[in-house]
Formats: structure tokens, sequence, C-alpha cells
């Protein structure tokens, strides 16, 4: 099955590492050519398709002719609040307050693009908290980690210590659903 990704030119549209690393479980045929693009969505868009939408405008944005392109984007979706990532540790600490003792979703847009062939779609996965007293959050705000991250947390780092359990795809939570994308992708070249 590997050879169907050798046959084409493969572009992920992520400046993230995570997702550099995690598409390396799928194929080391791509390329990373970050998208650039203004990330503010329509209000009529639903809670649960906007990083979709944004996946959407990433793979456009990076349209080269002839390429299978990637575009990717994850978010955080807590008591109707959407989060994305921080923009200080003041953003961070709230971010992580919301999310003690609860359960909140975890959704990654993708979509594929080939000229004007396109595919989308959604991934969910539902991550649930312990409860985090203040101290645990000051020490994890310490670590750096929240910083980059949407939802101020990494589950495959020193967040791993505030998950009380996962249910859905865990790489989903890391950034990138590897065995729901590597069948969307060999559908999409086979024409499937």
């Amino acid at each position: 099955m590997t050879d169907v990704f050798n046959s084409e030119r493969i572009i992920l549209a992520s400046a993230s590492p995570r997702r550099k690393e995690l598409m390396s479980l799928i194929t080391e045929n791509y390329e990373v050519m970050p998208a650039d693009i203004d990330e503010r969505v329509d209000l009529i868009i639903r809670q649960e398709r906007i990083a979709e939408a944004l996946a959407i405008r990433k793979a456009k944005a990076t349209d080269v002719s002839g390429a299978l392109i990637i575009g990717c984007d994850t978010l955080v979706l807590c008591d109707g609040k959407i989060m994305g990532k921080p923009k200080n540790r003041v953003d961070a600490y709230g971010m992580l307050k919301t999310l003690s003792g609860k359960t909140h979703s975890v959704l990654s847009g993708i979509c594929l693009k080939k000229d004007d062939k396109i595919k989308s779609f959604t991934v969910e996965t539902k991550v649930t908290f312990y409860p985090i007293h203040d101290d645990e959050i000051e020490w994890y705000l310490s670590t750096g980690e929240p910083f980059d991250k949407a939802g101020a947390y990494g589950i495959q780092g020193y967040g791993a210590t505030l998950v009380k359990g996962i249910e859905g795809d865990f790489f989903n939570v890391v950034g990138l659903p590897v065995s729901r994308l590597k069948r969307e992708l060999i559908s999409f070249i086979c024409g499937e």
C-alpha cells in the first residue's frame, strides 16, 4: 500500500512539528509547506466545523498544481467555548482551569486537495481531565509546554498527567488523526 503514496507529490500544509512527526507514520514521501492564512472565521460556521473550514482554507492557500495538499487544523471545544492556542500565560491558565475536571472535544479538521478535487472531514476525540489544582496548573505552565498547543496542553508530554481518559483517536489529540488520514489518503489517491 505504501506504493500509492510514492506516486504523488504530497505537501503537508502545516508548520507543526507534531504533525510532521505523525505524518511520517503514514509516509516519508511528503514535504512541508506551511500555510499562512487568516484564521478568523464567520460566526455562521458551526463550532464543530471550524477546524475543517480552516483546514480547507490552508489547503487552498497552499495550492500547488498537481500536488496533493493536506490542510489540517485542531481546536479544543469545552462548554461551548473554542480554545485555540493560548495568547499568553493568563489565557493558558484560564483554559486549563476551564478544562479541569471536565470532558472536552478535540476536533481536527483535515482537507485533501489536488487541483480541483477536494475532500474534507473532521475527527473528534473526547478527553476527560482530572480536577486540576492551581499549584498543578502553575507547575504545568512553568514547563512551557502549553503555549503552542490548542487548549493549552499536550497529551504527548507533561499534559498526559492531567488526563483521566480519552475516547477516540489518541493521535487526533496530538494533532493528526493518523489512521483515518491514511485511509482517506488511499481512497483519495485511488479515486474510491
